[in-house]
């Protein structure tokens, strides 16, 4: 279906403004199909097919199975959502550009997501794989004519390479196994434990570039900021959970976790923890809307990352129900995030197609000017802080159960490893509270602080009905994972020898019971409800038999409000700053003119300066290391065209020679 999107992207490449429409529409009704695929992998065998393309003896597997139908479902309905939304999102842009190349690399993108879900093979996985990284890097430089725009598309595709590099070797080591590139093959191998660490640790490193992971994640909040909002709303929706699925792919089900080593688990919940919490502190300092949700994404990434590094510790010791909670729990976040974060960036997008503005600074007031907009974003701003009745709430709290059911094991530092990983998970829940509590009071509340965000207005049709699907689909699975969970427990038996079997084990279908009717449970209906009367009688008590009376706003004494003089996002994530000072290393600089008398201030102008740790200790100093090595191989520049020739003849020469 997507392959069609592009013949008739090309075909309407003249008419621009329908060949915006149908394009989109297509690929809406492709995420449909998309979907439809993947509950039918959930709810069936194992099915596979074999396609004669590519090379005569490496022929392209294809296999739907419960994990592959549970991913393609996450794909399915984004894209649905986004094709909707793309329809108005790119109208305007449809007559004063050329969308070809967007839309074509949009449709080879899903095409390339849905091959690597599909394939049952190392040599179609790694095609599909390439082709969805190097789509997605037309995503980055589509505004090509913007300089940042070219830096961050050449940081993306030098770590996709990276990562597929390190993918690719973990596949090589499982070949030269089994002789084969099919996973059917690999399922059989036996490894010494060196040679299992080795693959666990490249598929890792590289399915964790991907994904996001810190610290291997530096490309994400350069490249999704400056992507086209709905391309940034699948990239961050579904690309990096594609990165899930490989992990689960090759460590799970091709090595299986009945052959892990113990220390696995144990770095796999350190990172994850490390990322949840990493990446929330700074999306706290980020004043580009786009860039804190691409920081939210490692956060969120982090948290899927702990549900399932306490699956592998608990299928380490043989708890195979807390193993299926703790899987169960990081897929339901993955589901969860691809929803919540799509109708984020989504919601980004609107507000920078009608104010023309990133900076949350430059913004204020919208929910008078844009109220369907500030309803479906706050729902998403809930979501992802994890509140009932919202989805977000019922995948963090089933981690926070695997983590504090967590029985005596015997590995000391693992034991102490799981509680400090729960706290973790609670520090990071309250910190994006805090951050998403700044977004939307920043953006809708308050007075407009430039006069694109007074003139602002409310979007068209197609991008709120792009919006409203994921946001409903957040309030369904908040007050339904009771109906929800049985049938993402379908994958548990791919991966895992066992499964939650059942979703709750409490008396009443109200409930949400994991394991055990003696630990917590949690009625999200019932949470529901009780919400909503209490809104009520709040309401009913503020209001009835009051008048209402408008007076301006208390300024403290100021004869005039000026919109300056409101909060900004800098001076509310200011305590945090502080807080946190050892791990921002902020560099804060200020700067006074005066009437000429030191005592008359004219204006006061304050910056602080935030560096991603990463870039500080890790990135840019083997940066410098490349370079001094490179130096030596500058006259190699500087040789003319019969010597350049000389180089290739012998190289060939080289390698023909380890060929004989």
């Amino acid at each position: 279906m997507a392959l069609f999107v592009c013949i008739a992207s090309l075909a309407l490449s003249k008419a621009k403004e329908i060949r915006n429409r149908v394009t989109h529409l297509l690929i809406a009704i492709s995420g449909v199909f998309t979907t439809a695929a993947g509950v039918m992998g959930l709810l069936s065998p194992p099915q596979q097919l074999l396609l004669p393309l590519g090379l005569p003896w490496l022929p392209m597997h294809l296999r739907l199975d419960p994990l592959a139908g549970f991913f393609m479902v996450i794909i399915g309905l984004l894209v649905t959502s986004v094709g909707i939304y793309s329809v108005g999102y790119l109208r305007s842009r449809a007559k004063t550009q050329n969308l070809t190349l967007l839309d074509i690399s949009m449709s080879l993108f899903i095409v390339g997501m849905q091959g690597v879900v599909l394939a049952d093979d190392a040599y179609t996985f790694m095609i599909f794989w390439e082709l969805m990284s190097v789509a997605s890097y037309f995503f980055v430089v589509f505004d090509h004519e913007r300089e940042a725009n070219r830096k961050a598309g050449f940081l993306y595709l030098l770590m996709a390479h990276l990562g597929a590099l390190l993918i690719l070797s973990s596949f090589s080591i499982l070949y030269m196994a089994g002789k084969s590139f099919e996973f059917e093959v690999m399922r059989t191998v036996t490894l010494s434990p060196t040679w299992l660490s080795l693959v666990f640790l490249t598929a890792g490193l590289g399915f964790g570039l991907k994904a996001g992971i810190i610290p291997l994640h530096i490309w994400l909040p350069e490249a999704h900021p400056v992507a086209p909002s709905n391309a940034s709303a699948l990239m961050s929706g579904v690309m990096i959970k594609v990165a899930v699925f490989g992990f689960l792919r090759v460590i799970w089900d091709l090595v299986g976790l009945d052959q892990a080593q113990g220390w696995w688990g144990g770095l796999v919940l350190a990172a994850g923890s490390s990322s949840a919490v990493g990446g929330v502190l700074l999306a706290l300092q980020q004043h580009n809307l786009k860039r804190l949700l691409a920081y939210h994404s490692v956060e969120n990434i982090g948290i899927i990352v702990i549900g399932l590094g306490l699956a592998m510790i608990f299928t380490h010791f043989d708890h195979p129900g807390l193993a299926a909670l703790g899987l169960v729990a990081a897929l339901y976040h993955t589901l969860n995030h691809a929803l919540f974060k799509g109708l984020l960036f989504m919601g980004a997008g609107a507000l920078l197609h009608s104010t023309h503005q990133r900076n949350l600074d430059r913004l204020g007031g919208l929910i008078r000017r844009m109220p369907i907009t500030a309803v479906l974003f706050l729902i998403g701003c809930i979501s992802i802080s994890a509140l009932p009745p919202f989805n977000g709430f019922v995948s963090e709290w089933l981690t926070f159960q695997a983590a504090l059911m967590a029985p005596k094991l015997e590995s000391s530092p693992l034991a102490a490893l799981i509680p400090f990983s729960a706290a973790m998970l609670a520090l990071a829940g309250a910190l994006t509270a805090t951050c998403f509590i700044k977004v939307f009071g920043i953006i809708f509340q308050g007075t407009p602080r430039t006069r694109s965000a007074a003139e602002a207005c409310e979007v068209d049709g197609w991008m709120i009905s792009g919006m409203a699907l994921p946001a409903v689909l957040c309030l369904i699975l908040g007050i339904g994972p009771v109906w929800v969970i049985p049938l993402i427990d379908q994958v548990s038996p791919t991966l895992l020898s066992s499964s939650l079997e059942r979703a709750t084990t409490g008396s009443h279908w109200l409930w949400l019971t994991p394991l055990s009717p003696e630990r917590a449970s949690y009625s999200p209906l019932i949470v529901l409800l009780a919400s909503l009367l209490a809104g009520l009688v709040a309401f009913l008590l503020y209001y009835r038999g009051k008048p209402v009376r408008r007076a301006p706003i208390w300024s403290c004494g100021h004869p005039d409000l000026n919109p300056r003089m409101q909060y900004t996002a800098t001076s509310f994530s200011q305590p945090m700053r502080q807080i946190f000072s050892k791990v921002y290393q902020p560099h804060e600089e200020v700067s006074r003119l005066n009437h000429g008398n030191p005592l008359l201030v004219r204006r006061i102008r304050f910056s602080v300066h935030i560096q991603d740790l990463a870039w500080k200790y890790i990135y840019t100093p083997a940066r410098k290391i490349v370079e001094w090595l490179t130096r030596g191989t500058d006259w190699l520049h500087q040789r003319q065209i019969h010597g350049h020739l000389s180089l290739v003849f012998l190289t060939l020469l080289i390698l023909l020679g380890f060929l004989i």
